[in-house]
Order: C-alpha cells, then structure tokens, then sequence
C-alpha cells in the first residue's frame, strides 16, 4: 500500500549510488592518516604499501597464489581496455552483453580494434543472452555482474574447465560481493569504488597463467601506448603485479583501500561481505513482490544482482506512459527523494530502462535500506498524485 504520508525514519547514510559506493560502515577521514602523503609510490613505504594491497586483494578474495594481480590506472575501465588491447586478435572473439558496460566493450573491439572475427551474443537488459551458444575455444569477453541491468550470470558453471580460448570478465560491480570462480576465469577486472567503497582512478586487474602464457607468446598487430604495456622483450613486466605501477598512483587512494580491505578482513572477509550484500538485495527482493508500482527490471530471480538492483515500474498507469514519461516520472522520484536526504543517486543509468538503481552492496547498512522502503512508496505516491494532477 502506497502513501503519500512522509515517513518519520530516514536512513543514517543515504548514499545509495551505484559507484562511487557507500564507505564501509564507521568511516571518516582520520582513517587515511597513514597515508604515505608527499613520497614516493617508489620508495620503501609506497611500494609496501602497494604490495600489502595487491596480498590483501588475493587473501579477502581467494584468488589462486599462481595468479598475477596488479593496480593499473583508469579504473576498471582501464583496466579491461588493457586486457582487450593486449590480449586480443590471437583468435577469434565471442562478446557477450546484456547492458551498458558490456556493449560498451563490444563497440570497442567491434569499431575500434576492428577485429576481424568477431561474434555478438547480446540481450536486452533484464534479461541474459542464451550463454550455451557461446564457444570457448574462441577467446570470450563479458560482465560477470550487469551494473546497469542489475542481471548477473548465476555462476561459472557455463564456463568449460578445458577451454582452448581465454575468458575476460568484467567483474567491477561483483568482485567482493559474488563469488568469482577464478579458475573459469583468466581475466578479472574491477576498480575500488564499487563493493569495498573506495575512491575512484585505480583498477585491479587478474592474470591466470594461461593469460600470461598469452601475453609472452602473442603481439598484436596494432602499437600499443605505453599505459597499456604489459610485456617488455617478450616477457611480462613483473613489476606490474608487485607494486610498481605503470603510472603514478595516488596514494591517498591507496590508503583509503586498504581501510577497506581491512575493515573487510575484519567482518569476516569474503563470506562476510557476501552474507552482508544477500542480506540488502533480500530487502528490496521482499518489497518489489509485495509492491504494486514496482518490480525487479532482471526477469530470473537466478540471475538478479545483489549489488546494482535495478528496478522498473510496474504501475499500469505509469508503464503505460512512453520513454520520456517514465523517465520523468523516475527522475521526480529520485529528486524528491534527494531534496529530503533519505537517497541519493538512485535513478536508473542513462542508457537504461527507466526506474531506480539501489545499491546493496556489502558498505550499505540493512536498516538504511528498511528505512528507505516507506519513502520509496511516499515518493512514488507524491509523483503519481502531481501527474494526475496534471493531466
């Protein structure tokens, strides 16, 4: 039952964006004192600190001791632009996309690497593509968790152990809150700013050894700029993958990552997060099947994130209006809410569907999301009694 009753609770944090997250639970500045301001990334602190987090990385996230992990620059962006430019061409490549992010690497290496061999496996949002048609004895790239659909792949059970290509995943908004089964995977990508709620700019990427094995036997046909350089002489640069970065690093970021990894250590590590972003996606779950006026945008509860929860408009009333109409309809929920303070961030993202986009990740506290439910009916009834208003 909707009402346009202002609630009386509001939620302590209502930072509900999708990225930049949420900062863990009991954050505040003083938390980056240490940060090893005005040195170098190069000197003994900076490079310590560097290497800390990359074992920091490998221990909350279980990845495998033989595989490479390394801070890069530009994000998770950054991050899967290297790998694409690095790795691809050797052999033929099956995309798989099923929301923004996703094509967004398709156009990349359909329109700009302009591979020759190239197939799409795509899918609206909501929904995933039908993943048995993938081969991979090509080379396959795709999103583990669909940011702006808020549609993840179930788990790696798709992915053949005996694979003759390498398999490239996006894992930016479900790396530490998903389990990530590494030894489907050759590459794993991801940023900072999404689950653990760190600062922006740095991504980490994950080498398997056949990805590795890759890199030291293949050269791309095109040059490569120096920020995407992994191999020199035919070798990997180790040094990626022990702290010295390609770039200069902000420190301060740095620091405000292993805050973050410590504090997840300190819950319970991986289980813990995991458990923490369940039990958040659980609250939206229970209130978009008892809502009359909104619904989960990701059609199989299999594959419904539990991060990015994207949700669409179910109302007859307001599905019956056109793009435009929905999405002003969208974006007065999101302002009213924002000029109150109980959320901010929430619209669904530009090339989506229009609705709300609640992050539920492993920072978000479950009463904040308890206390937002009454004010998502509260915003939803206000607009809906100004549009008839209106008319």
């Amino acid at each position: 039952m909707t009402t346009a009753t202002k609630p009386g609770l509001r939620p302590a944090n209502p930072n509900f964006s999708s990225g930049p997250c949420a900062k863990r639970p009991g954050w505040s500045v003083e938390a980056l004192t240490a940060a090893a301001l005005g040195r170098s990334h190069r000197a003994k602190i900076g490079k310590a600190k560097l290497e800390q987090a990359i074992a920091l990385t490998r221990e909350i996230l279980k990845v495998p001791a033989d595989y490479r992990i390394g801070i890069v620059p530009a994000s998770d962006t950054g991050a899967v632009e290297m790998a694409l430019w690095s790795l691809l061409g050797e052999r033929g490549v099956d995309m798989v996309a099923w929301e923004s992010f996703g094509s967004g690497w398709v156009t990349d290496v359909v329109k700009q690497l302009k591979l020759a061999d190239v197939r799409k496996f795509e899918a609206g949002y909501g929904k995933l593509p039908d993943l048995a048609q993938v081969d991979f004895d090509r080379d396959v790239v795709f999103t583990w968790n669909g940011t702006t659909s808020g549609v993840r792949v179930a788990n790696g059970d798709f992915i053949p152990t005996n694979r003759k290509g390498l398999t490239i995943c996006d894992a930016t908004s479900a790396a530490f809150a998903q389990r990530l089964d590494f030894e489907k995977l050759d590459v794993v990508t991801f940023s900072w700013q999404k689950v653990l709620g760190g600062e922006g700019a740095h991504g980490i990427l994950i080498l398997s050894p056949r990805a590795v094995e890759r890199l030291e036997t293949y050269k791309p046909a095109w040059p490569l700029p120096k920020i995407f350089r992994l191999t020199s002489g035919g070798k990997l640069i180790e040094g990626i993958f022990k702290g010295e970065t390609i770039n200069t690093p902000s420190m301060l970021c740095v620091e405000d990552y292993l805050d973050a990894l410590h504090w997840a250590k300190s819950i319970g590590g991986l289980e813990a997060l995991i458990a923490r972003a369940d039990a958040n996606a659980a609250v939206l779950d229970r209130f978009a099947d008892k809502s009359a006026w909104i619904g989960h945008l990701a059609v199989d509860p299999a594959t419904r994130s539990n991060t990015s929860v994207c949700l669409s408009f179910t109302d007859p009333d307001i599905a019956a209006l056109d793009a435009d109409g929905q999405a002003g309809f969208a974006k007065g929920i999101v302002s009213a809410l924002d000029k109150e303070g109980v959320a901010y961030d929430i619209g669904s993202y530009r090339d989506a569907p229009p609705g709300l986009r609640i992050w539920c990740g492993a920072t978000v506290e479950t009463a904040d999301l308890e206390a937002l439910l009454p004010w998502l009916d509260w915003a939803f009834a206000t607009q809906k009694a100004a549009l008839k208003a209106a008319a």
